[in-house]
């Protein structure tokens, strides 16, 4: 089981990272490996991000030893997205199939999570306080919201699966937006929410790659990703990006408020 940790960093270090040691801060490449879990974990609201690629064995999600917990969720709520192919989910809280862009939630205090088939399976993990439901939210029957423009490049499509309206949870939500052929532009105009930190996992890009805008807005920096690249953004920072082709995004936040209305958004003109 391969382990990552990466510490908070403070806006004002942004400036002098160069090169590898920003993507070392906040890039998370390379998590899909063949029958074995690989996490990363940020100290950033504490969030636990992880992934498999999955060949027909069944492999058991077992908590990093690095969290010293006897089971993953005796303190932790999760969730599981499937990328690609077809996944079956077992665990105390009951059995799931999942398809592409699927999502299953399981809450605090599942036990004996085990994962099957054949695809690709990211997975995210929040603090949690208190127990809920374990709950299936398909691609095809979660709330849709469209926004942008062919005209703007930004002509997209947001999936919500865990928040207030849909899946309830205790601080985790998590969507899947996916952009329309020739459409590039994702969350322009930019925006910061400094209770929330969020990852994106970036899907769909194939040979294409893209480059996403961090930092504070008067301060931006950039970092080239590539396909199932994931990158964390500290309460502080922007998050929004373009690429040389359409992609999806799976978006996952945690912290202490799950309200969409508490978003500062940033004039593009004030961007720099």
């Amino acid at each position: 089981m391969a382990w990552t940790e990466l510490w908070s960093t403070h806006p004002d270090d942004l400036a002098n990272l160069k090169g590898q040691s920003l993507r070392t801060r906040f890039v998370l490449p390379r998590l899909f490996e063949r029958e074995a879990f690989t996490f990363a974990y940020t100290h950033d609201d504490r969030l636990l991000v992880g992934g498999i690629r999955l060949g027909g064995v069944e492999v058991a999600l077992e908590a990093p030893p690095a969290l010293n917990t006897p089971q993953l969720l005796d303190r932790r709520e999760l969730a599981l997205v499937v990328l690609d192919g077809s996944v079956r989910v077992s665990s105390s809280a009951g059995d799931f199939v999942l398809g592409r862009h699927d999502v299953v939630y399981l809450p605090m205090g599942t036990r004996d999570i085990r994962v099957q088939g054949a695809g690709v399976l990211y997975v995210v993990s929040a603090p949690a306080h208190a127990g809920g439901r374990a709950a299936l939210a398909t691609r095809d029957s979660v709330e849709t919201v469209r926004l942008g423009s062919a005209e703007g490049a930004n002509d997209r499509t947001i999936r919500k699966y865990i928040h207030a309206g849909g899946i309830a949870s205790n601080q985790l939500v998590l969507g899947i937006t996916t952009l329309e052929p020739g459409s590039v532009w994702n969350t322009m105009p930019a925006h910061v929410h400094s209770r929330r930190t969020e990852v994106y996992l970036y899907d769909g890009l194939g040979d294409n790659l893209l480059v996403h805008l961090m930092g504070r807005p008067d301060e931006t920096r950039h970092l080239v990703l590539h396909e199932r690249d994931a990158i964390v953004s500290p309460p502080w920072s922007i998050h929004s990006g373009s690429a040389t082709g359409a992609y999806s995004f799976v978006w996952a936040m945690a912290g202490e408020n799950i309200d969409y209305g508490d978003v500062v958004s940033v004039n593009p003109e004030d961007l720099r």
